[in-house]
């Protein structure tokens, strides 16, 4: 990964390569033999990357004795359908629970033992808080680093995510005894050094919180934070943190892949406890970056609405934006075009991708058949701040951007009235990427969307030179049909239909 402008690029054998991804099902890629209708699905729907697991109960069934044939079935079929590989290592934690530690770890609690809630009881996650825990976690990883490395040449494998939705429940905090020991002692001085480091970038809800109970240099975690439930998330944030960067920097120090980890979102007024607590979500995202380095992004999973809320705040503070997860729904397409264009997002993946629905699978497909001939634009451009995105739904205001010499309003296509779905009560999202690879030209990505264009030149109008659909085959823009008349209604706008998915080459011209 490499920071360059106001964007992170990820590159792959050396140029820069955008995820267009789906994760597989928890299970799929647990059987070489089911997931061979699949491979020829994922490529039809152009992908350029598959998100699967790797299980640690199927990695090392019997303690030390390690089966790979998985993991080198996965990517020898990756390989021969031309997809690169993001892998979960389902290792520790699975959306809370500890349901792929091996049977040799579930077994012997005494030797690995679990959490517990405030009224003592166990639950089937393994606590943080003891070391046996991590290192036999640890070592597992280490050793399928180590695989990759000797095994990868072709860089198939292209990051790792260590985990997979880490949090704790049903209390905010666990109170087995060597948690409730670690609670009573003093807040960690790598935490506190960070917060002092950090004071002016930390994110405004966690500084809130910190500097609401005076900004404290020292303490418990109760004098440091106040008595409450979001202390406690706090405490186990920590200590999520600092298990999860051991065994990624372990990990990188076999194999040194970029790594991130991911988080099942929260919903407005739920409190610490009723959802997966402590894991890298937005209120806690200065925890996790003081506690987990070798961590290189916070990636967040969305079913939630709002997805501009929480890509704003997924990118505050350079974190790059990643969404490894994306419930499949209408108007997925859309945010794709959008998450590139806006937010210099590095990758874009459904979730449960193998499901033979085509109506789901087709528009997502679409979208990534458009964003695999722009990639070279989106490599070159997106670093230098010459990209802008656009999502637009029924009751969206106008997108305003400016962009080259031009000051642009994006609508939804349908607010023109005369196409086809305009009357319908509901709208499928439209969306867009705009790319300017001059001050008065630009390529257009997307669907159903309208765009017109002013100078920013005061006392100016904007007219169009051309405007016409096309492709690109490699680097080479082949143009299709010219689009006039009613196509750009006589000149007044750019559209992509609701229902088509286009690149569009723009030149303008003041008057």
């Amino acid at each position: 990964m490499v920071k360059t402008g106001p964007s992170t690029q990820l590159l792959v054998d050396g140029k820069p390569f955008f995820v267009l991804g789906g994760e597989l099902g928890n299970s799929a890629a647990s059987s070489t033999a089911y997931m061979q209708p699949v491979w020829p699905r994922l490529q039809a729907m152009h992908l350029n990357t598959v998100i699967a697991p790797a299980y640690w109960e199927l990695l090392e069934p019997q303690e030390g004795k390690f089966d790979f044939t998985l993991i080198d079935d996965l990517l020898r079929d990756a390989r021969q359908h031309q997809l690169r590989v993001v892998l979960l290592w389902f290792g520790t934690w699975k959306n809370s629970m500890s349901c792929y530690a091996p049977a040799w770890v579930k077994t012997d609690t005494k030797r690995f033992p679990r959490v517990e809630s405030d009224l003592g009881v166990a639950e089937e996650i393994m606590t943080p808080f003891e070391p046996r825990n991590r290192e036999a976690d640890q070592k597992a990883f280490v050793r399928l680093m180590q695989h990759l490395k000797e095994t990868d040449s072709q860089h198939t494998v292209i990051t790792v995510q260590v985990e997979n939705e880490i949090g704790m429940l049903p209390t905010a905090r666990s109170y087995d005894a060597r948690a409730n020991a670690a609670f009573k002692q003093p807040v960690p001085a790598a935490l506190l050094s960070y917060l002092q480091r950090e004071k002016k970038n930390l994110k405004p809800e966690f500084a809130a919180r910190w500097q609401g109970q005076g900004a404290k240099t020292k303490g418990t975690w109760e004098e440091v934070f106040g008595r409450s439930l979001a202390t406690d998330e706090l405490f186990m944030a920590w200590h999520f943190a600092t298990y999860t960067n051991a065994i990624a920097a372990a990990g990188k120090a076999a194999y040194p892949l970029p790594m991130y980890v991911n988080a099942a979102l929260n919903r407005p007024g739920v409190p610490p406890g009723k959802y997966p607590s402590a894991g890298p979500l937005p209120h806690v995202m200065d925890v996790w970056l003081a506690g987990a380095p070798a961590i290189d992004i916070l990636a967040p999973d969305f079913y939630n609405p709002d997805f501009k809320h929480w890509c704003d705040l997924y990118t505050r503070g350079g974190n790059p934006l990643f969404i490894p997860e994306h419930r499949f729904e209408d108007g997925i397409a859309a945010k794709a075009f959008f998450a590139f264009g806006n937010y210099n997002c590095l990758a874009f993946s459904p979730f449960a991708i193998e499901g033979s629905d085509t109506l789901k699978g087709a528009p997502i497909g679409k979208a990534y058949e458009l964003l695999q001939q722009v990639t070279p634009l989106l490599g070159k451009y997106q670093p230098v701040g010459q990209t802008r995105g656009f999502l637009l739904q029924k009751d969206s205001a106008a997108r305003v951007t400016t962009l080259g010499d031009y000051r642009f309003t994006a609508k939804h296509e349908y607010t023109l009235g005369w196409s086809l779905g305009a009357k319908k009560p509901d709208w499928s999202p439209g969306g867009g990427l705009l790319i300017a690879v001059a001050p008065d030209e630009f390529y257009l990505v997307g669907t159903g969307i309208v765009l017109t264009a002013e100078p920013l030149a005061q006392g100016k109008r904007a007219g169009y030179v051309r405007v016409e659909e096309g492709r690109f085959e490699g680097e080479k823009w082949v143009p299709g049909r010219r689009l006039n008349g009613d196509e750009d209604h006589q000149g007044r706008h750019v559209r992509v239909p609701g229902n088509e998915y286009q690149i569009q080459h723009v030149k303008l011209y003041t008057y």
